[in-house]
């Protein structure tokens, strides 16, 4: 038996599933990030902080989630703070794409094993891997840039130069979808609660998050129709059917999402406020609950229909291929035209035009089936840990961890080891993605043999 497994056993990184490596990468980023912020440079008090602790803020800061057990500017010194921007940078583009950047710079190509773990990575066809892994970086650093600026217009005139650390910092950790801030020296946790009547600052990191959680995917796309449109290539004009599913479900969550905050906090959180402003927070509160993690309204005073919604809306979270998580805005939709063709009698559901394959059904009820499976078994088992907080509490802070969304209603800092642990778990399922997470543990490594025909099973449902 015991040559039977090693037989099985990759002999090398080669032999290593894509999906596999992938994971690993995020692991091993996950443990040098907690490594180092462990140390005690990395704190303003100067000593080690508990691993538990440093864990968890790297784990948070690598799957972009934002939940902290300490205020960033608090607690980290600028060498700290910048370990977590680097965890925020790295994770939010995968440390696949930068290793890829690489290898293109370096060699000019990709070997056929360098496409795999790209394509496995970005969710992209082999075919154009090089291309998409450029766009993502030339996009995301001209969207980090241009942020940090219009940030910096208003952070440097009230603080000086000081104020270009942190719109350099809000601007990476905003279009990564990841929530941190280091605001704090204006008040501990407050995010920006001080800057919610201001609409450049709201709206620029709202801008950020939601073009960070288009997806790369729809970005090269749309890249590519504005090329060919301006060069005056009749070929491939239009959006493909993936991009314009992500854009209209992505402005459908906005525009409802944003109503349904400010019909319900409207003489709660936003009381005292004009018109406009109660928009300006409720779009920014809206965006920012799809898997950002700041605020500009407070979490714990907000009713608890308000909750409801806001678990609902991260659970969702961004698209695939972005810098977000949740079980994503495609696998709403797919759902949703699932639903719709089964009820008009469709065999198979139609949506522009083209039929949607059984397999991306089955993938989309996988993920959300074990999405929620996951959501639930956690937040029970937190709750027998953290029995003086509400379940309502505990449900808000598990999906806001599975769905890297990073809001909370205050309980993080005050959660025991293992609940901290738990919910390290929830960030890294949340952003490898549970299916990618169970195929890197479960996946073999010899080559599949032929399928068997098998009969049909006549199963009723319904």
């Amino acid at each position: 038996m015991l040559k039977e497994m090693g037989d099985k056993a990759p002999k090398t990184i080669k032999d290593v599933p894509a999906v596999r490596l992938i994971v690993l990468s995020f692991l091993l980023v996950v443990l040098s990030g907690a490594s180092l912020l462990y140390m005690p440079f990395c704190s303003k008090i100067h000593e080690k902080t508990k691993f538990i602790d440093a864990l968890f803020t790297a784990t948070s800061a690598t799957c972009v989630t934002g939940l902290a057990v300490f205020d960033t500017f608090t607690k980290w010194t600028f060498a700290g703070q910048f370990v977590i921007l680097l965890l925020i940078q790295l994770g939010g583009l995968g440390i696949i794409t930068f290793t890829t950047a690489g290898t293109l710079f370096l060699r000019g190509k990709l070997g056929f094993r360098d496409l795999q773990i790209a394509s496995e990575h970005t969710s992209g066809r082999v075919i154009d891997i090089s291309n998409l892994i450029k766009t993502i970086l030339i996009w995301t650093f001209t969207c980090e840039t241009i942020g940090s600026i219009l940030l910096a217009i208003r952070f440097v005139p009230q603080f000086g130069v000081q104020g270009i650390w942190p719109a350099i910092f809000t601007a990476i950790s905003a279009y990564c979808n990841a929530g941190f801030d280091v605001m704090g020296f204006l008040a501990p946790g407050t995010s920006f609660m001080y800057y919610s009547k201001d609409a450049l600052v709201s709206i620029t990191i709202s801008v950020l998050i939601i073009f960070g959680g288009l997806g790369f995917i729809v970005i090269s796309d749309i890249g590519s129709c504005i090329y060919r449109k301006f060069k005056k290539i009749r070929s491939h004009k239009r959006l493909n059917v993936h991009t314009i599913l992500v854009l209209i479900t992505t402005a459908s969550l906005i525009v409802v999402g944003t109503t349904l905050f400010m019909l319900c906090e409207q003489n709660n959180t936003l009381k005292d406020m004009t018109f406009f402003d109660k928009l300006d927070v409720s779009f920014f509160q809206t965006t920012s609950m799809r898997t950002a993690g700041f605020f500009s309204a407070p979490i714990d005073t907000q009713f608890d229909i308000t909750k409801i919604m806001s678990i609902f809306w991260m659970f969702i979270g961004a698209s695939p291929a972005s810098t977000g998580g949740g079980i994503k805005t495609t696998t709403l939709a797919v759902i949703i035209i699932a639903v719709v063709g089964i009820l008009k009698g469709q065999e198979d559901p139609v949506v522009l035009k083209h039929k949607i394959s059984k397999s991306t059904i089955y993938k989309a009820l996988t993920i959300v089936s074990l999405s929620f499976f996951l959501v639930t078994i956690l937040t029970i088992m937190i709750f027998f840990f953290e029995l003086d907080k509400s379940f309502l509490s505990i449900l808000y802070e598990v999906v806001s961890a599975f769905s890297t969304t990073g809001l909370t209603t205050g309980i993080t800092p005050f959660l025991s080891t293992a609940s901290k642990a738990l919910l390290s778990l929830a960030m890294f399922t949340g952003r490898v993605g549970p299916i990618s997470l169970i195929l890197s543990v479960t996946m073999k490594q010899h080559k599949r043999g032929y399928e068997k025909i098998l009969p049909e099973g006549k199963i009723v449902v319904g």
